[in-house]
C-alpha cells in the first residue's frame, strides 16, 4: 500500500516540473522572439552600441554621438564646431542595413539557446562609414580659425635713440595638412570629440628695412653732430639698399650728394692698377697698393699710379674705368702730390646741383652710391665671379684680383668709424678718408667697407660734411652708431 501512494506523488511531481519547465521555455521563447526584433547584444555601429535597440532608437544613438559638436583646442583657447559645419554626416542607414542584414542571418534557434544562457550571441562591429570633403576642412581652418587665431611673428622693432634692436616675438600658425587630419579622425571618434591642433612657430623676421631707415635717422637726430650726413647700404645677398641724407637738425636732403672723396679714390684706383697687371705682380706694386690703402699715404698712390697706369694721365684713366662702370658722380682729376696740376675739370650731376653744396675737392669727388656700388661690384667678382667689372673689363679684372683687393683692404685695421660700431674680430675690408683743407680744418669725413657678418654680408658707405668744422670725436661716434645699426640689423 505505501509503494502505491509514493509512486503517483512523483509522477505528479514530475509532470508538474515539466509543466513549469514548459511555461518558462515559452516565456523566454517569447521575449526571445520580441528581443530577436531588436538589434542583439553585443553589436555595435561606428562604435557606437546599439544592442536591444530598434532600428529608430539605435539611428537616434548614432546621429547624437556623430552630431555632437566637436572641441579644437587651439594653443589652449576651445573652440566647439558642428560635424554639419565641416560637412560631415554619418551614412547611418547604411550602416544599420549592414547590421540589419547580420542580425536576421544569425540561427534562431542558437540564439535562442544563447539568449537561454544569458549569453552574447557574439559581438558584431559595423564600421563607420561617414561623408566628408577634406578641401572644405581645409577651407574652414584657412578662413574661420586660421585667419582668427593664427598670430604673426613679430620683427624687432628699434629702441630709440640707441643703435639697438628690441627682441621679437615669435608667432603660431596653423599646420593646416596635420590639422586636417585631426579634425578627420576626431570626427570619426564615437569618444574622443576633443583635439589640440597642430601649430607651427613662425620665425622672426629680421627688421624691415624702413625700421632700419627710421632708426639711422634717430640716431643721426640725435647726435652731437650738426652737419650733414649721407648712408648707403646695399645686402649683398638681395637687392635690398638704402640711401638717406639727412642735416642733423632734422631736415631731409635728396640723396646723391657730392663729396670729396679724399683717399676713397684710392679704391677705384686700385681695380684699374689691377687692369694693368697681370700676375706674378711686381712686389714693389702690392706694397705700394697696401701703403696706400693701409697707411692712406698719398705719395705711394701717385707712385703706384705712375708706376702701374701712366705717368702722366693714370688719373684721367681711372675716371674713364669709373664712367665705363656707369659711375659718373666719381673721378680723379690729379695726382695727390703738391701742386699737381688739375687735368680736367669735372661737371657731375652730383656737383651740379644748387640744393646742397658740400665744396667739394676740385681734383677728386664722389657719393655715397658710387662708392657703395663700386665696393658691391668688388665683392661680386670675387665671391661670384661675376658682376660689373667683370663685364666691363674682361680677362683684365678676374675673380682672383678681386679677392686680392679685398684682402688688401681687409688689412686696414683703425679700429674707428665703421669698423667702430662692429665686435672685434669681424671682417671689414675699407677705406677711410678725410684731409685738412686750405684753411686749416677738416670738413669731410668718409668710409666705404665691406663687412662679413654671420647674419649677411653688406656694403656701407658714410658721408659726414660740416661746413665749419667735422670734430674728428662726434663724426667718429656717429659713424660708430650707425655702423652697430646696421650690423644688429643684419644680426638680431
Amino acid at each position: 500500500m505505501k509503494q502505491r501512494h509514493r509512486f503517483p506523488l512523483f509522477r505528479w511531481a514530475a509532470i508538474l516540473s515539466s509543466f513549469l519547465t514548459l511555461i518558462l521555455a515559452t516565456s523566454q521563447l517569447i521575449a526571445y522572439s520580441r528581443l530577436r526584433n531588436n538589434f542583439p547584444l553585443g553589436m555595435q555601429v561606428g562604435n557606437v552600441p546599439i544592442g536591444g535597440l530598434n532600428y529608430a532608437q539605435a539611428a537616434e544613438r548614432i546621429y547624437t554621438v556623430y552630431r555632437s559638436p566637436i572641441e579644437i583646442i587651439y594653443n589652449g583657447s576651445p573652440i566647439q564646431i558642428r560635424p554639419a559645419v565641416l560637412g560631415f554626416e554619418p551614412e547611418v542607414d547604411h550602416m544599420l542595413a549592414v547590421a540589419d542584414n547580420q542580425r536576421v542571418t544569425e540561427p534562431f534557434w542558437g540564439g535562442y539557446w544563447n539568449f537561454l544562457w544569458n549569453r552574447n550571441i557574439h559581438d558584431i562591429h559595423v564600421p563607420l562609414t561617414a561623408k566628408y570633403d577634406e578641401n572644405r576642412i581645409r577651407d574652414y581652418l584657412e578662413t574661420e580659425i586660421s585667419a582668427r587665431y593664427d598670430t604673426p611673428a613679430v620683427p624687432p622693432k628699434p629702441v630709440p635713440g640707441t643703435s639697438q634692436f628690441a627682441e621679437g616675438i615669435t608667432g603660431t600658425s596653423i599646420d593646416i595638412d596635420r590639422a586636417t587630419l585631426q579634425i578627420v579622425d576626431v570626427l570619426k571618434s564615437s569618444s574622443n570629440r576633443q583635439v589640440n591642433l597642430a601649430l607651427d612657430q613662425t620665425s622672426i623676421p629680421r627688421p624691415s628695412l624702413s625700421d632700419l631707415e627710421l632708426m639711422i635717422r634717430q640716431i643721426i637726430d640725435v647726435s652731437n653732430f650738426d652737419g650733414l650726413v649721407e648712408v648707403y647700404l646695399q645686402d649683398l645677398s638681395s637687392s635690398r639698399n638704402l640711401l638717406l641724407a639727412r642735416q642733423g637738425n632734422g631736415q631731409e636732403l635728396p640723396p646723391n650728394i657730392a663729396f670729396s672723396s679724399w683717399s676713397l679714390v684710392k679704391i677705384p684706383l686700385m681695380v684699374t692698377a689691377f687692369r694693368f697687371m697681370e700676375a706674378p705682380y711686381p712686389p714693389e706694386a702690392i706694397e705700394l697698393m697696401e701703403e696706400m690703402i693701409q697707411q692712406s699715404e698719398n705719395t705711394s698712390t701717385d707712385k703706384l699710379a705712375m708706376m702701374v697706369i701712366d705717368a702722366n694721365l693714370s688719373p684721367l684713366i681711372v675716371t674713364a674705368d669709373l664712367e665705363r662702370l656707369g659711375l659718373e658722380n666719381t673721378f680723379w682729376a690729379g695726382h695727390f702730390y703738391l701742386g699737381a696740376p688739375l687735368l680736367q675739370n669735372f661737371e657731375t650731376p652730383a656737383n651740379t646741383r644748387v640744393d646742397v653744396d658740400t665744396h667739394p675737392d676740385r681734383y677728386n669727388q664722389t657719393t655715397a652710391a658710387d662708392m657703395g656700388m663700386l665696393m658691391e661690384d668688388i665683392y661680386l667678382c670675387a665671391e661670384h665671379g661675376g658682376g660689373s667689372l667683370i663685364a666691363a673689363f674682361p680677362g683684365e679684372i678676374t675673380q682672383a684680383k678681386c679677392q686680392l683687393m679685398i684682402d688688401i683692404m681687409a688689412l686696414n685695421k683703425i679700429g674707428v668709424l665703421i669698423q667702430a660700431g662692429v665686435p672685434a674680430g669681424t671682417k671689414v675690408a675699407h677705406k677711410h678718408g678725410w684731409a685738412i683743407e686750405t684753411d686749416g680744418l677738416v670738413h669731410t669725413y668718409g668710409n666705404a667697407a665691406l663687412i662679413y657678418s654671420p647674419g649677411g654680408n653688406y656694403a656701407l658707405t658714410i658721408f659726414a660734411y660740416h661746413p665749419v668744422q667735422a670734430v674728428f670725436d662726434p663724426v667718429n661716434a656717429l659713424f660708430a652708431s650707425i655702423s652697430g645699426a646696421i650690423y644688429n640689423f643684419f644680426n638680431n
